[in-house]
């Protein structure tokens, strides 16, 4: 032990206060990288998705005239708004975006409370069934709707097996197990086929009143502390449970083959964790026990080979050099980092695509519309994504984007539309 300069004593190569401040500068170091590399890591994560399933509804409202037909309306949404005054028309449009909001937030409740009591089975069935209309009976219009638009000749027997094929193997992905990649082609598949739907079936002026109370009863579901939606997310983790992939997009794999019997399962790993402890009082124990047979390294052998080779002691450079080393991170950290992903609701994935289709569908067919629709719920996404990585828990991701989607909508097709169409007309360019 030697002294440094202001008379503190120097251990082990290395002055108390900078070992101390060391360690402290290196984790910080790292958290900033860490949410630097995953926060742009995760913006890339959601952005190709969410503009996949927007993609392929718009090249649909583009291409294939059937969902952009008015066939009917949803039973949802049963007051029409083929009225004959706006006030009338305004009136329908709440009602149907009260009645719509109110089945929203019965079946969230329903959700919530069937998951708080476990039953995993009822939860199961109820996605199998809406997973089964989406892959088979709303696939098989779509295809249909597709082969028409581009005289397409095709069979039932084909198309069946078509059908069948693509089901199946969704519901195998979705339910069961299947490549991560296939998985989130299905995932934003169901999504892009559902918000057609909506798309086709809700009024105009209903969708975009949907959609403004939708980004309101988010914020509401999640950040408040009895939000049902928080409620769900809280339950989950403290059962340490990944939600229903079903309900999920992630960028990680996730498995819930027999979570029906996860009761069994929690007992098991209480018992486990309760043998834990008696492991490893016996691990530190059993060293200080002597051993009954020394493998033939007997005191005197120890003693001629420190006589013949010497005492094995490093000296105080190489020790530095070997203190000074960064720690090599575990095997375990390695595999937490491969794992981390970002999760995104299907429902975000339904409304981003919702707002962007309507706005394709009903602006008069204009690209500067769609595309500012588009850009501002990227914009939005990312502003989300923002304040993520700095509260460090679960946030709503529709307020910010729908929001800002609506304001350009309304902004681009009001104001930019007209001022474009007049620079058009009298040959002005900018």
């Amino acid at each position: 032990r030697r002294r440094t300069e202001g008379g503190e004593p120097e251990q082990n190569g290395q002055p108390p206060l900078s070992r101390a401040s060391q360690p402290m500068e290196s984790e910080e170091d790292e958290d900033e990288e860490l949410t630097l590399k995953y926060g742009a890591k995760h913006v890339i994560m959601l952005f190709v998705p969410v503009t996949l399933c927007m993609v392929v509804v718009v090249a649909t409202i583009k291409s294939v005239s059937f969902y952009t037909q008015k066939d009917g309306q949803l039973i949802y949404t049963p007051f029409p708004e083929d009225t004959e005054t706006v006030g009338q028309r305004a009136l329908n449009s709440i009602l149907n975006a009260a009645i719509m909001i109110s089945v929203i937030v019965v079946m969230t409740l329903l959700l919530v409370v069937l998951y708080k009591y476990r039953c995993y089975k009822v939860i199961h069935g109820w996605l199998i069934v809406s997973s089964l209309l989406l892959l088979f009976f709303f696939s098989f219009i779509y295809l249909g709707e597709v082969f028409k638009t581009y005289n397409v000749g095709m069979d039932y027997i084909t198309l069946a097996v078509i059908i069948w094929n693509f089901g199946v193997v969704g519901m195998i992905c979705i339910h069961w197990k299947g490549p991560l990649r296939l998985q989130q082609a299905y995932l934003i598949m169901i999504s892009a086929l559902m918000a057609l739907v909506f798309i086709k079936y809700l009024p105009e002026w209903t969708a975009w009143l949907i959609l403004a109370v939708i980004s309101v009863y988010d914020l509401i579901a999640v950040l408040c502390p009895k939000g049902p939606l928080r409620i769900l997310v809280e339950t989950a983790q403290e059962r340490n449970e990944p939600i229903f992939p079903a309900l999920i997009y992630s960028s990680t794999m996730v498995w819930l083959v027999g979570m029906a019997d996860t009761e069994s399962g929690s007992r098991k790993k209480e018992t486990s964790n309760s043998a834990q402890p008696e492991n490893q009082i016996g691990s530190h124990v059993l060293p200080a026990a002597p051993p009954e047979d020394d493998g033939g390294f007997s005191p005197e052998w120890m003693g001629n080979q420190e006589a013949t080779l010497g005492t094995m002691e490093p000296d105080e450079q190489l020790r530095r050099e070997i203190q000074q080393m960064p720690p090599r991170p575990s095997a375990i950290q390695s595999d937490d980092a491969e794992e981390r992903g970002v999760k995104l609701g299907l429902g975000d994935f339904i409304f981003y695509s919702v707002l962007v289709g309507k706005a394709s569908a009903t602006a008069s067919g204009d690209w500067n519309t769609t595309l500012a629709c588009f850009v501002a719920i990227l914009i939005g996404l990312c502003l989300t994504l923002l304040l993520l990585a700095i509260f460090k828990k679960a946030l709503p991701a529709l307020p910010i984007s729908i929001t800002f989607g609506l304001v350009f909508y309304f902004a681009t097709d009001n104001l930019v539309r007209p001022f474009m169409d007049q620079l058009a007309l009298h040959q002005f360019y900018i």
